[in-house]
Protein backbone atom coordinates (compact mmCIF):
# COMPACT_ATOMS: atom_id res chain seq x y z
CA UNK A 1 0.00 0.00 0.00
CA UNK A 2 1.07 3.26 -0.98
CA UNK A 3 0.74 6.47 1.58
CA UNK A 4 -0.05 9.00 -0.97
CA UNK A 5 -2.89 10.42 0.15
CA UNK A 6 -6.28 10.14 -1.94
CA UNK A 7 -6.45 12.72 -4.52
CA UNK A 8 -10.16 14.42 -5.53
CA UNK A 9 -11.18 16.46 -8.27
CA UNK A 10 -12.25 19.08 -5.84
CA UNK A 11 -8.21 19.08 -5.06
CA UNK A 12 -7.73 20.55 -8.34
CA UNK A 13 -9.90 23.82 -8.07
CA UNK A 14 -9.91 26.38 -5.27
CA UNK A 15 -12.49 26.99 -2.47
CA UNK A 16 -14.38 29.14 -4.50
CA UNK A 17 -15.67 27.85 -7.91
CA UNK A 18 -17.77 29.96 -10.82
CA UNK A 19 -20.92 27.91 -11.97
CA UNK A 20 -20.08 27.09 -15.91
CA UNK A 21 -23.83 27.67 -16.65
CA UNK A 22 -24.96 30.96 -14.49
CA UNK A 23 -21.48 32.56 -14.07
CA UNK A 24 -21.76 32.88 -9.81
CA UNK A 25 -19.19 32.10 -7.81
CA UNK A 26 -19.80 29.20 -5.14
CA UNK A 27 -18.19 27.58 -2.80
CA UNK A 28 -16.66 24.62 -4.40
CA UNK A 29 -18.44 21.76 -2.26
CA UNK A 30 -22.05 23.85 -3.62
CA UNK A 31 -20.75 22.38 -7.08
CA UNK A 32 -21.03 18.78 -8.84
CA UNK A 33 -17.95 17.81 -10.84
CA UNK A 34 -19.43 19.17 -13.99
CA UNK A 35 -18.80 22.88 -12.18
CA UNK A 36 -23.42 22.84 -11.99
CA UNK A 37 -24.82 24.76 -8.69
CA UNK A 38 -27.78 23.06 -7.58
CA UNK A 39 -30.06 25.94 -8.90
CA UNK A 40 -28.76 25.71 -12.36
CA UNK A 41 -29.28 21.55 -11.95
CA UNK A 42 -32.84 21.81 -10.97
CA UNK A 43 -33.47 24.18 -13.53
CA UNK A 44 -32.36 22.15 -16.43
CA UNK A 45 -33.96 19.03 -15.22
CA UNK A 46 -36.96 21.10 -15.16
CA UNK A 47 -36.00 22.13 -19.12
CA UNK A 48 -35.41 18.24 -19.44
CA UNK A 49 -39.22 17.57 -17.94
CA UNK A 50 -41.26 19.85 -20.07
CA UNK A 51 -39.44 18.43 -23.33
CA UNK A 52 -39.51 14.78 -21.54
CA UNK A 53 -43.66 15.26 -22.43
CA UNK A 54 -43.37 16.58 -25.62
CA UNK A 55 -41.53 13.30 -26.43
CA UNK A 56 -43.73 10.99 -23.89
CA UNK A 57 -46.33 12.52 -26.07
CA UNK A 58 -44.67 11.49 -29.56
CA UNK A 59 -44.24 8.19 -28.09
CA UNK A 60 -47.73 7.86 -27.50
CA UNK A 61 -49.16 9.14 -30.60
CA UNK A 62 -46.76 6.52 -32.76
CA UNK A 63 -47.79 3.89 -30.22
CA UNK A 64 -51.35 4.69 -31.06
CA UNK A 65 -50.86 4.54 -34.72
CA UNK A 66 -49.45 1.36 -34.37
CA UNK A 67 -52.53 0.22 -32.45
CA UNK A 68 -54.59 1.28 -34.72
CA UNK A 69 -53.33 -0.01 -37.80
CA UNK A 70 -51.49 -2.94 -36.94
CA UNK A 71 -53.69 -4.43 -34.02
CA UNK A 72 -56.67 -2.98 -34.71
CA UNK A 73 -58.15 -3.31 -31.92
CA UNK A 74 -62.06 -3.97 -30.83
CA UNK A 75 -64.66 -2.03 -29.06
CA UNK A 76 -64.38 -4.44 -26.16
CA UNK A 77 -61.52 -3.40 -24.33
CA UNK A 78 -61.27 0.32 -25.58
CA UNK A 79 -60.34 1.43 -21.57
CA UNK A 80 -57.39 -0.94 -21.76
CA UNK A 81 -56.10 0.35 -24.49
CA UNK A 82 -56.71 3.72 -23.74
CA UNK A 83 -54.44 2.83 -20.18
CA UNK A 84 -51.84 1.08 -22.05
CA UNK A 85 -51.25 4.15 -24.61
CA UNK A 86 -51.08 6.56 -21.18
CA UNK A 87 -49.10 4.22 -19.61
CA UNK A 88 -47.17 4.29 -23.29
CA UNK A 89 -46.99 8.21 -22.67
CA UNK A 90 -46.20 7.96 -19.00
CA UNK A 91 -42.97 6.03 -19.50
CA UNK A 92 -41.63 7.94 -22.41
CA UNK A 93 -41.71 10.51 -21.22
CA UNK A 94 -39.50 9.21 -17.90
CA UNK A 95 -37.17 7.71 -20.75
CA UNK A 96 -36.83 10.64 -22.93
CA UNK A 97 -36.63 13.25 -19.77
CA UNK A 98 -33.76 11.89 -18.52
CA UNK A 99 -31.90 11.48 -22.39
CA UNK A 100 -32.35 14.94 -22.51
CA UNK A 101 -30.82 15.56 -19.27
CA UNK A 102 -27.99 13.62 -20.33
CA UNK A 103 -27.93 15.42 -23.23
CA UNK A 104 -27.43 18.73 -21.53
CA UNK A 105 -25.18 17.68 -19.42
CA UNK A 106 -22.65 16.12 -21.85
CA UNK A 107 -23.35 19.61 -24.24
CA UNK A 108 -22.31 21.56 -20.75
CA UNK A 109 -23.04 24.75 -22.72
CA UNK A 110 -21.28 27.52 -20.67
CA UNK A 111 -23.35 30.55 -19.26
CA UNK A 112 -26.51 29.32 -20.21
CA UNK A 113 -28.29 30.44 -17.32
CA UNK A 114 -25.86 33.35 -17.02
CA UNK A 115 -28.34 36.76 -16.40
CA UNK A 116 -26.52 39.73 -18.28
CA UNK A 117 -26.34 42.86 -15.90
CA UNK A 118 -28.72 45.61 -16.01
CA UNK A 119 -27.32 48.70 -18.03
CA UNK A 120 -27.31 51.69 -15.69
CA UNK A 121 -27.95 54.68 -17.31
CA UNK A 122 -26.23 57.16 -14.81
CA UNK A 123 -22.92 55.48 -15.89
CA UNK A 124 -22.99 56.20 -19.63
Amino acid sequence: MSDRPKVSWRDRYPEEVTCVRCLEVYDQAKLDRMLWCEGCRFRARERAALYGWLGGLAFGAGCAVYVWVAIRPTDLIVSAWTATLVTAVWIGQKVAREFIYGAMRWKNARAVEAVPPALDPEVE
